[in-house]
């Protein structure tokens, strides 16, 4: 079961990076077979950019849609104006009484959890590092950090991570080494490298000058490929 829901959502992304337009056809299919007759689907579940430019939303036993079928619940699509004492004031004029609203827009990311890191003195600047196999960092010696897959479970490869670094520290130990530092390759362009995450979502481009960069190729490049994963951090001597 867990293999076939890996390849199945490996499959579905893939799918959907080489052929958007197909892929946006079966969603609005399957969205307009599960809502109710007359729904403007279009307005709703029909969005401007393509499947997977941000993160999809899987409904994969359809309560959402039950709950929009039987009256329980309604998506309006919108822009908020204000909030005010009893609900939601919209764009269009419309207002949405409401007992809790609950803020989900304007996020901002927080690298490495807003740690400060600094070697030998000097403050590690993260968008001139490189992420090696996307946990660990070019020049910062025994660190390592977690960034799951944006079109997978976020546990898969955080349990990568982990089995990873378990295995180098049984390493260090035996060697009785006292550090580990990934040394980047040298590049002579870093400005046009890509961030450790790739999506098109609000909050991630606003934080993308804050992040760690990608090398153009393994181990330095994050391909959000569980199999190709396996293979670079299970496999070998994990070089």
């Amino acid at each position: 079961m867990r293999w076939k829901n890996v390849l199945f959502s490996m499959a579905v992304y893939r799918l959907s990076r080489r052929r958007p337009k197909l892929m946006k056809a079966v969603l609005r299919r399957g969205a307009a077979a599960a809502l109710p007759a007359g729904f403007d689907v279009d307005t709703h579940f029909a969005p401007s950019y393509d499947p997977w430019d941000q993160r999809l939303c899987a409904v994969p036993d359809g309560d959402l849609f039950r709950a929009v079928r039987e009256g329980r619940a309604d998506v309006v699509t919108d822009h908020i104006e204000r909030l005010t004492p009893d609900g939601v004031a919209l764009r269009s004029g419309r207002h949405l009484p409401a007992v809790v609203v609950v803020t989900a827009t304007g996020l901002n990311l927080l690298a490495i959890g807003g740690m400060r890191l600094s070697v030998d003195g000097r403050d590690v600047e993260l968008p001139e590092t490189l992420a090696y196999k996307g946990m660990m960092l070019s020049g910062v010696p025994n660190f390592s950090l977690t960034v799951g897959y944006t079109n997978a479970s976020w546990t898969l490869k955080a349990d990568l991570v982990a089995h990873y670094v378990c295995r180098l520290l049984r390493h260090m130990d035996a060697h009785e080494h006292r550090a580990v530092t990934p040394v980047a390759p040298d590049l002579r362009e870093r400005d046009g490298l890509a961030p450790l995450i790739e999506l098109k979502s609000g909050y991630v481009l606003r934080s993308a000058g804050l992040l760690p960069r990608q090398g153009p190729a393994a181990p330095w490049r994050l391909y959000q490929n569980y199999l190709r994963d396996v293979r670079l951090m299970r496999g070998g001597a994990g070089r």
